[in-house]
């Protein structure tokens, strides 16, 4: 399973997301960034999805599908983490997975570890 995540400008929940790719156990992790979210830590692993998140929001989910589907694997479903960003832009993301079509396992590092909450 691939990771999908969100990465905002809202730099206090990056550590969320730096866990998840640090500890989730996949292949390939794709970031969908924003523009204004600069020096977030990546690996060999993080596939970057730079987008514009002034964009209108169909615009947005379209540039974000086209991102995605040119490099996701063909699995049925994907891990998603919305931990950073704003709810436009995580419905921008999901949008887009859905339309793809992918599934989607909300995932979140926790306390207790990595948790799937669907």
């Amino acid at each position: 399973m691939e990771l999908v995540a969100f990465v905002g400008k809202d730099k206090e929940n990056w550590g969320q997301i730096t866990a998840l790719i640090n500890r989730f156990d996949c292949e390939k992790v794709f970031l969908v960034k924003d523009l204004n979210a600069e020096n977030f830590p990546t690996n060999d692993k993080c596939e970057l999805i730079e987008i514009d998140s002034t964009k209108a929001l169909s615009s947005l989910t379209k540039d974000i599908q086209e991102g995605l589907k040119k490099s996701l694997s063909r699995d049925f479903e994907v891990a998603l983490s919305i931990a950073s960003g704003s709810g436009k832009e995580h419905m921008a993301l999901i949008s887009a997975l859905l339309n793809i079509p992918m599934g989607i396992k909300f995932i979140a590092y926790t306390k207790q570890g990595i948790e799937f909450l669907s």
